[in-house]
């Protein structure tokens, strides 16, 4: 049997260690001149700066990813630091007086009667997951307190690129329950391009081939199934296609697909999807700004929703004595015209959480349209199969339900491995 997956992005790469420790001739092709996608490194000046993710894995040594990582035999060490998720409350932004409380306390900063309904809250939701709204409306009809809206807007934002008030409440309830699932965030040694550079090693060593700079021009289509790619006018077969390039893109590349009302509809579902959109503001600093390997979120801040530190974990990821910072910011659909003024409204607020620090900024960075932070926002994933046999999608724009970026695009590869080699959960 033989698949071809195009794109090199973690969720291409994933598929096709896995398919080819399953036996498969796998054939992976990438546009670019690097693989990797918005999960590898490059070098600025001894900082390993990303190309899209934060070198940090959400859920750690013991998540979805990590586990797919270990499944497939790639070399990768990853590592956690206890208790190193805080939110940072300002009392007052501007003259910089706050506390960092622990991410799992969050409740501490509420009213002695909102703390004991939060409890109450957390319980039933265990068991009655709350549906058919937003988390932003959830807030509202329950906590409905400025602070509450300030810290879900935060975690959203970092985890997910959304407001509150566009994530769907089933899926920030089961992310929470993927949180007690598999636990806090944690860095692979040597960052993001530790974690592409083994998953492509283990394609190699099983015999499969990774071709960069060559662009898929076309999947071919017969009868319904897909039956391989074009690439320079040359027709390259297979027995199944794994498209990483989200479900909009892999539809423009089939171009004889069936006209059928299964087809349309898949087409509807496909008009819906939005990516979402982020900055991300890289800091070289001379110590220390938040002290520890995991996230500071920052529901005071105007823009920026959470930073992390992850040379505390990795120092090699800097230059010898200095410190890589990472800080994330969603960008509202509405406001992508404007990036450059979003992008200084993020510096502002670092320059307010971080007064008189030892820090320059080295790199801005935007991420929309065809080069988003998802290529379909959390909670309007439309799955892994299409109407086309033998064609699947994976990456950011088809995760896992309730997997904070690359966990989700972890779950979406093990779901579409479920399906293709008849695996079980």
């Amino acid at each position: 049997m033989k698949a071809i997956v195009i794109g090199s992005g973690l969720g291409g790469l994933l598929s096709a260690a896995k398919l080819s420790g399953a036996g498969y001739e796998v054939e992976v092709f990438e546009r670019l001149a690097m693989i990797g996608g918005r999960f590898t490194n490059f070098n600025i000046n001894g900082y390993q700066l990303t190309t899209g993710a934060l070198h940090m894995l959400p859920h750690g040594p013991t998540g979805p990813l990590a586990q797919l990582i270990k499944e497939v035999n790639a070399d990768v060490i990853i590592e956690r630091q206890d208790n190193t998720a805080f939110m940072r409350i300002h009392e007052d932004l501007e003259k910089g007086i706050y506390k960092d409380v622990p991410f799992g306390k969050f409740g501490s900063t509420f009213s002695a009667w909102n703390r004991i309904k939060l409890a109450l809250l957390l319980l039933s939701t265990r068991k009655w997951s709350p549906k058919n709204c937003s988390f932003g409306e959830w807030i509202t009809k329950n906590l409905n307190m400025p602070i509450a809206h300030q810290m879900a807007d935060s975690f959203c934002g970092w985890a997910l690129s959304l407001k509150a008030a566009d994530t769907p409440v089933e899926e920030a309830f089961e992310i929470f329950e993927n949180l007690y699932r598999h636990g806090g965030p944690g860095v692979p040694i040597g960052g993001c391009k530790a974690v592409t550079d083994a998953l492509a090693d283990v394609v190699r060593r099983n015999g499969g081939s990774i071709e960069t700079k060559t662009e898929v021009t076309e999947i071919l289509v017969e009868n319904g199934k897909a039956v391989g790619v074009l690439i320079d006018g040359q027709r390259h077969m297979s027995d199944i296609v794994i498209s990483n390039v989200g479900h909009p893109f892999t539809n423009d590349l089939c171009k004889d697909a069936p006209t059928t009302t299964q087809y349309e509809q898949y087409l509807d579902k496909i008009r819906t999807i939005k990516p979402s959109a982020g900055v991300k503001i890289c800091l070289a600093a001379n110590e220390p700004l938040i002290g520890h390997g995991g996230v500071l979120f920052t529901p005071s801040a105007k823009r920026v929703n959470g930073i992390n530190e992850v040379t505390n974990i990795d120092p090699n990821l800097a230059p010898r004595g200095k410190h890589l910072v990472m800080a994330h910011q969603t960008v509202q659909w509405d406001r992508i015209p404007y990036i450059e003024e979003e992008i200084d409204m993020g510096i502002a607020d670092l320059e307010r959480i971080f007064p008189n620090k030892d820090y320059e900024i080295i790199l801005a960075q935007s991420y929309y349209d065809g080069w988003p932070v998802n290529r379909s926002s959390s909670g309007t994933d439309i799955g892994n199969t299409t109407p086309i046999e033998g064609l699947y999608v994976v990456g950011d724009g088809a995760k896992g339900k309730g997997g904070i970026e690359v966990e989700g695009v972890a779950l979406g590869v093990k779901n579409t491995m479920n399906i293709i080699l008849g695996e079980g959960n």
